[in-house]
């Protein structure tokens, strides 16, 4: 569960290092930060690359130190699945450390930035599983009754929270965080014209309109063993649509795009949460059931 944590830290490192449009800090070089491992902090832009780099190796640390760990475990029956988990999730690390150095060696091209984020999101959601024991052998993910409605809206919002946030890189990078003015309309408009920077936006915010609604469903759909992380995912998401609104209207502020950033990804990780304490059947209490 640490390294979820770090994870997480490091997509808003992420979103900083965006936002403070500082991607190139340390140049085209990589692993090196202009050619030092541990280079001159003297200029911001370097500091805030260089300690996002920094958290990827702490992310890398305790992937690894997992990993050594299931290996070691692997015949134990009850490290069967996490064995297996932890095979995907070092693999989806390597993809990730490839395509950060891809974007760094082609000066931030926007589908290698897109594609780094979401291996990154894809990695956040398979450690937080592993975290909750989504991989241990005395648990089975098994959608019944109520539960099987709940979960099918769950891992829709939750796709859909992760095409947002995508989205949201894409406009961030293609500079039209601007293109649509106003809230909650874009331009004033339902159907605003004009160039594809406009609609790209106004796709994004329609998506989380969407994804906001979902989420506010999930608390009262499935199971009640699974409120608690639907109001969590309720709460998050109306979060996020105060804090986009705040955003758009005072003119995109540097702090305000980076707590949209944070609960973007928040939402996504409650939405994954909820999705799995939904499904989660604990194979002593199902055999007592029956």
């Amino acid at each position: 569960m640490a390294t979820f944590v770090v994870t997480y830290l490091l997509i808003v490192l992420g979103g900083w290092v965006r936002i403070t449009g500082s991607g190139m800090g340390c140049g085209d070089h990589w692993p090196l930060c202009n050619g030092h491992l541990i280079p001159p902090l003297d200029d911001p832009a370097t500091l805030i690359e260089w300690g996002h780099r920094l958290v990827a190796a702490l992310v890398s640390l305790g992937v690894g130190a997992a990993a050594v760990w299931a290996l070691v475990r692997r015949r134990d029956s009850a490290w069967a699945g996490r064995f297996r988990l932890t095979v995907w999730i070092v693999a989806l690390l390597v993809v990730q450390v490839m395509l950060g150095a891809v974007t760094v060696w082609l000066e931030l091209p926007p589908w290698s930035v897109i594609l780094h984020l979401g291996t990154a999101m894809a990695l956040l959601a398979l450690l937080l599983l592993g975290g909750l024991g989504g991989a241990d052998s005395e648990v089975e993910v098994s959608f019944r009754g109520a539960d099987r409605g709940g979960a099918r809206m769950a891992w829709a919002v939750a796709l859909g929270s992760a095409l947002v946030v995508l989205l949201g890189a894409l406009v961030a990078n293609l500079g039209a965080a601007g293109a649509c003015q106003g809230f909650p309309l874009c331009n004033g408009s339902l159907f605003p014209g004009g160039h594809r920077l406009i609609h790209l936006h106004w796709t994004h915010r329609v998506l989380a309109y969407f994804v906001v609604l979902g989420a506010l469903a999930l608390p009262f759909v499935g199971g009640a063993r699974a409120r608690a992380t639907g109001w969590l995912c309720a709460l998050l998401a109306v979060a996020q649509l105060v804090v986009a609104a705040v955003m758009i209207l005072r003119i995109l502020p540097p702090v305000w795009r980076a707590a949209h950033v944070a609960l973007g990804a928040a939402v996504f990780a409650a939405l994954v949460a909820h999705t799995w304490v939904l499904g989660r059947v604990d194979q002593g209490d199902s055999s007592r059931a029956t």
